[in-house]
């Protein structure tokens, strides 16, 4: 039984990671970039240690040196949070090679579902349903003769690849040639792997995924989240359960997530990622890691997977994962980024200078930042996720829009705004819902007009500082929310 853990990462997860360290007893040591010197995760933790300049090749993706810090602080396992090492096959091996633990699935595993193709060969051998598709091609001209025997549209995709990455639609064999050719030079440069493959497009289906846990003997499921609202393939907005499926079809793919987890001889917390669509649903990959949306499975089940996680690791029984629980209630996730859905999107940079947390019955706020924060481009845009949970999916609705309107952030532009606009939106308050939802409401990019938004920020800006006598100097572009009535405005800069 290790005493000690050391987080091979940083912000929220880092964050959230240490706290279930504190709950079951264990030290944390925090890894630190320079500019990660006072992050929250390093104040929070029982040790410190710096291990390199702000790239992330020179600190948070270097084996050498999160393993040199491991030893040097008497960590006895790792646990590599998500992101950066946390699905490398290699560093799974290298710390176990340094006799500690790794917190998470065989290094097998790891590179079993890696590889898209090779998984998808896996799942098939499992009876796991899986889109029709073709394995690794070598030139534009397979792939074309792949696509004519599947069926156009198709989706071009890395072998390697993942966070939707070399990944692209093509609706004839000259869209397909420029596709094939774009998706092995992203593959490339993001994976070191140029292999890609194509598989049918399926137009509109929900992104649903099942999350699992296996320990010991016993693998279970706990219940599906509903993960379509994504821009460019990265998810937005999370919920759980999904309220589209229903019980039969619920029970066939929580069954078939645990056969497909135990076809790779999995071990920890992990997630299988299927599309749905007229009632089918097909595997698309799994997460061989803790996701950045599990908080909304622990609301609506109990179970605390990062703990989950810890005790899988030490040979401990599961604590609240050993039978898969009955959803109770409905929760919604919402990622709050450092960037300007007013302008595409944008990652911003700055200082954070005001947080204000909202809090009540059924609200969460996981975070990585504070007062003082530098945010800059070094790593993901995520500030933090804002989390609620209430007795059904219109209520869970109405607790975000009012937890969004009490969660403040001004230094750098963020996506509130956007998300309060999807709160109000009638398809998606009427869960009319697919992994096409941002690209088929392009005005939510756009839900404040620029010279309204400023009037509404210094406008929020008094009514919420005035009444304490004082005006802060924070009625900037970068304050965009503030509470006090600004969803008022966004409403009205929709109607003008």
């Amino acid at each position: 039984m290790f005493e000690r853990v050391l987080i091979a990462n940083r912000g929220e997860i880092a964050v959230r990671v240490i706290r279930a360290c504190r709950e079951e007893g264990l030290e944390s040591v925090a890894v630190y970039s320079d500019v990660d010197r006072d992050a929250p995760h390093v104040l929070m933790a029982d040790e410190a240690v710096r291990i390199g300049e702000a790239a992330s090749a020179e600190s948070y993706l270097s084996v050498e040196r999160l393993i040199a810090a491991a030893e040097r602080t008497g960590a006895g396992a790792v646990h590599p949070g998500y992101g950066f090492l946390a699905e490398n096959a290699g560093f799974a091996r290298a710390v176990e090679a340094a006799g500690l633990v790794f917190i998470g699935p065989p290094a097998e595993a790891m590179e079993v579902m890696g590889d898209k193709t090779r998984a998808r060969r896996r799942m098939r051998q499992a009876g796991v349903p899986v889109i029709p598709g073709t394995e690794a091609l070598g030139s534009a001209d397979e792939a074309i003769a792949g696509a004519r025997k599947i069926g156009f549209p198709v989706m071009v995709k890395a072998a390697a690849g993942g966070g939707g990455k070399g990944m692209h639609v093509a609706g004839s064999p000259e869209e397909l040639e420029a596709a094939f050719d774009r998706a092995a030079r992203e593959a490339t440069s993001a994976f070191g792997d140029g292999r890609v493959f194509v598989e049918r497009f399926l137009a509109r289906p929900r992104h649903v995924e099942i999350q699992v846990l296996a320990g010991g003997e016993r693998t279970v499921h706990l219940g599906e989240r509903e993960c379509s609202i994504q821009r460019r393939h990265q998810k937005l907005i999370e919920e759980s359960p999904c309220t589209a499926v229903g019980e039969r079809l619920r029970r066939r793919m929580g069954e078939v997530a645990v056969r497909a987890t135990e076809a790779v001889g999995y071990r920890g917390a992990g997630t299988i990622e299927f599309l749905v669509e007229g009632g089918e649903f097909f595997f698309l990959e799994m997460n061989t890691r803790i996701q950045v949306e599990h908080p909304v499975t622990e609301f609506v089940t109990g179970v605390d997977l990062v703990r989950e996680q810890l005790r899988i690791a030490a040979g401990l029984p599961l604590l609240g994962g050993a039978q898969p629980p009955n959803a109770r209630g409905h929760a919604i996730e919402c990622r709050i980024n450092a960037e300007d859905p007013a302008d595409d999107f944008l990652p911003s940079m700055g200082r954070i200078h005001r947080l204000e947390i909202p809090g009540g019955p059924g609200v969460r706020w996981d975070g990585g930042i504070r007062v003082g924060s530098s945010i800059g481009l070094h790593y993901d845009s995520l500030l933090g996720k804002l989390v609620v949970h209430a007795a059904d999916r219109s209520s869970a609705i109405r607790r975000m829009r009012a937890a969004l309107e009490g969660l403040a952030i001004s230094g750098v532009e963020t996506t509130i705004p956007w998300h309060l606009a999807v709160m109000d939106e009638p398809d998606y308050r009427a869960n009319e819902i697919s992994i096409r939802y941002v690209e088929d409401h392009p005005d939510l990019d756009r839900t404040i007009d620029p010279e309204l938004r400023d009037v509404a920020v210094a406008a929020a800006v008094l009514l919420a500082d005035g009444a304490r006598g004082r005006v802060v100097p924070g009625a900037r572009r970068g304050a965009r929310h503030r509470p006090g009535g600004l969803s008022a405005w966004v409403r009205a800069g929709r109607e003008t």
